[in-house]
Formats: C-alpha cells, structure tokens, sequence
C-alpha cells in the first residue's frame, strides 16, 4: 500500500478506531486518480479548511494509496462519516456529466485487480478492527434525488456509486460484514416552474 496523505489531513477530526462500524464503497466519477487527487485537494469545508475524500483509493491496476489515516474523520458521505472508512474505486462513472438525466448509466465495469484488492484491503482492516461489522454502497446511504440539469422536471440521484456493475453478492460473501442499507425516501414532486 502506498501511503500519500492530503495535505489537510492533521486538521481533519481525530476518532478512536473502536467507533468504527462501517465501510462504505464509492466509485470516484471521475476519468483517472490524478484528477481525484486533485478533487480531494481541494478545501470545500472553509470552516475547518478540509476538503473530500476517502480514506483509501483503488487505481484500476489494483494498486492501494492512502490518503487519509483511519484514525481521523474524512468527509466522503453525508451522516456516517464518524463510524466509517471510505474507499474509493477509481472508476469514471457518469464523468463528464453527473447530472444530466441522459447519462446516468454506468457502463465500465471494475476491474479484477480493483476487486481483488478491495477484498484483501477489507479483510486487512477486519483484522485490525474488531468493531468493523457492515458495509454499504454510497448510493445505498446518500439517496438524494434533485433535479437534473438538462431536464429540471426529471430528478436524478444525487449519488449512484459503486452502481449496478459492483458484484455486491459475490462481495460481500468474500469479506463477511453485514451488508447495510437505508429505506428509500419517496420522490418529491418536481416544480416544472412557477403556477400560471
């Protein structure tokens, strides 16, 4: 595994690893790991100057980096940072366009190598975790919908990651946690525009 912190990670939250019950999977979105290196870098949460990000990140070859230790909090989804790890598979994803109604199909699917080494990665943090116990997709945890920008009529998921391409059943058979999963919200409705 290599190691290459970002370069905010002291000002991040310090957390005893005990507290921590959960590994959320995500896909980056984005064409290559350079690019995400570039997304984590940058400080989004101008109170505590910190930006986004998992604690590990999966290139396509399989090779492993760190860029935030697990005994401090990264902000990688919405209510469950304090008890989680996130890991990060290098994946395009709906890269360019998140958010058009047109292109929320993921179509490359993951690699072996990102696979196998998501396994080993998981089993690794079992064995030092003892309180590690569920696992979940960022899309089973954040399932905000808003309206997409080609279409404001149309609501899209906000996050759809690891998507339909991630083998979940064979998965979660090779690392033993609890698959973990919140109810789906019902739609709102859709403003088309102001009442005439």
């Amino acid at each position: 595994m290599f190691v290459d912190h970002l370069s905010y990670v002291e000002r991040l939250d310090k957390r005893p690893v005990d507290h921590i019950d959960l590994v959320v999977i995500h896909c980056t979105e984005l064409p290559d790991l350079a690019t995400a290196r570039q997304y984590g870098e940058r400080l989004v949460n101008h109170e505590s100057r910190t930006g986004n990000s998992g604690h590990y990140y999966i290139e396509r070859s399989g090779r492993i980096e760190e860029w935030v230790p697990i005994d401090r909090v990264a902000h990688h989804v919405r209510g469950f940072n304090e008890c989680s790890i996130g890991i990060e598979l290098d994946h395009p994803g709906r890269f360019p366009h998140w958010y058009r109604s047109d292109h929320q199909e993921m179509r490359e699917p993951y690699t072996r190598p990102q696979l196998e080494n998501l396994v080993r990665l998981i089993n690794v943090l079992r064995g030092a975790i003892p309180s590690l116990r569920r696992v979940s997709g960022h899309e089973h945890l954040d399932r905000e919908r808003l309206p997409a920008e080609d279409d404001p009529a149309t609501q899209i998921r906000r996050k759809v990651d690891p998507g339909p391409l991630f083998p979940w059943p064979r998965f979660t058979a090779a690392i033993g946690l609890e698959f973990f999963d919140t109810p789906v919200p019902a739609l709102k409705p859709v403003s088309a525009g102001p009442p005439r």
